[in-house]
């Protein structure tokens, strides 16, 4: 089976068998995970990035930006969509969510309504700065949705959760990432009415960037527990972990034992019915796609023992930044990832698609 992937050229190694891209010698390595496979998703010749997965309708959608660099502000930057209807195997033609040309859009978090319909996160960067939420039932028609009034204005708003009689709740961060002494926040935001307006709550104000926990992953653990894991950044190697014992209304957040990191966006995975927490993420610099896997119970209130993480695949990336930003969604059985991988102009958007492990 050979795929091009534009100007990304790298072999595909699946846990005994090979899948080639081209004819580099660079290998992705997934192993030990059986029934793993991996699908090129978007690759046409610009920057792919940034994606965000989500699986509903027995489909799964994939929304992406597309633009010419890594860079957010840009008017050619845009967000766009496919859909599998098979697992992630083959995908369907790109679907332009939304493309102004004098903003630069790109997608920051996904998850579901209380009817099933998906939602997309979109932020828009350049003269008009803000973030609005797209829903579709269908992954082909996409409708704005909602266009909060922020105050302070997120730098990113992340996935979608629910929580149990309340509503739904994303976290956000904000602040600026040359400002290394203070102004950095993060919070919460709560819709009852399925994503039409949202109240912004600030859990933390003015942290030096060192304390600053950005692109959130939460999970609701039941019982008003909530457990989420953030990246830090500008040099800092640990993941934060945050968690509420009251749906959100309070946080505590400490540093985990987690340090294969550089700059590493999270994606966390809850089965309720094992009890296991995966915690995704791609370390940058090294080109590895890990997963650490442990009890949710034990972890919430033992931040700093997180088991060892496998490697689940590695990328070819010369610049760091070219690659990473694991999202991922549960679809039958098995976990889907989302992430993108390239050079410094080019770069394709592929999932991976592997059957839990349970932990040790």
């Amino acid at each position: 089976m050979v795929m091009t992937a534009s100007k990304i050229i790298f072999n595909l190694l699946l846990v005994g068998s090979m899948v080639s891209f081209g004819a580099s010698s660079e290998t992705i390595a997934l192993s030990p995970v059986s029934d793993v496979d991996i699908s090129m998703v978007q690759s046409a010749p610009l920057y792919n990035s940034w994606p965000m997965i989500q699986s509903f309708s027995n489909k799964v959608l994939c929304a992406f930006s597309k633009g010419s660099a890594h860079t957010i502000n840009e008017g050619k930057r845009g967000v766009y969509a496919r859909i599998s209807k098979d697992a992630g195997r083959t995908w369907d033609s790109e679907i332009c969510v939304v493309n102004d040309p004098k903003i630069g859009e790109v997608t920051i978090g996904k998850g579901l309504d209380e009817t099933g319909a998906a939602l997309i996160w979109v932020r828009r960067w350049g003269a008009r700065k803000g973030h609005d939420l797209y829903r579709t039932t269908d992954g082909y028609s996409f409708e704005k949705i909602s266009t909060p009034q922020f105050s302070p204005m997120p730098m990113q708003v992340t996935d979608i959760c629910h929580i149990p009689g309340k509503g739904l709740m994303s976290l956000w961060f904000a602040g600026n990432y040359a400002n290394k002494t203070g102004g950095h926040s993060w919070g919460t935001l709560f819709s009852s009415d399925n994503g039409h307006t949202w109240i912004q709550r600030a859990i933390e104000v003015d942290l030096p960037i060192t304390e600053w926990p950005t692109e959130q992953s939460m999970i609701h653990l039941g019982n008003g527990k909530i457990l989420a894991i953030a990246r830090s950044e500008r040099g800092t190697k640990y993941q934060f972990q945050l968690t509420s014992t009251d749906n959100g209304l309070t946080w505590k957040r400490e540093k985990t034992n987690i340090g294969d990191v550089c700059e590493s966006t999270p994606s966390l995975i809850y089965d309720s019915n094992s009890g296991n927490v995966y915690n995704y993420y791609y370390q940058r610099g090294a080109k590895k796609l890990k997963v650490r896997v442990v009890n949710a119970t034990f972890i919430f209130s033992n931040p700093t023992k997180w088991p060892e993480p496998k490697t689940i695949a590695k990328g070819h990336e010369a610049r760091a930044y070219d690659a990473g930003n694991v999202n991922g969604t549960v679809h039958n059985d098995k976990h889907i990832l989302a992430l993108y991988t390239g050079t410094i102009s080019d770069t394709a958007v592929f999932t991976v698609s592997i059957k839990p492990q349970s932990e040790e």
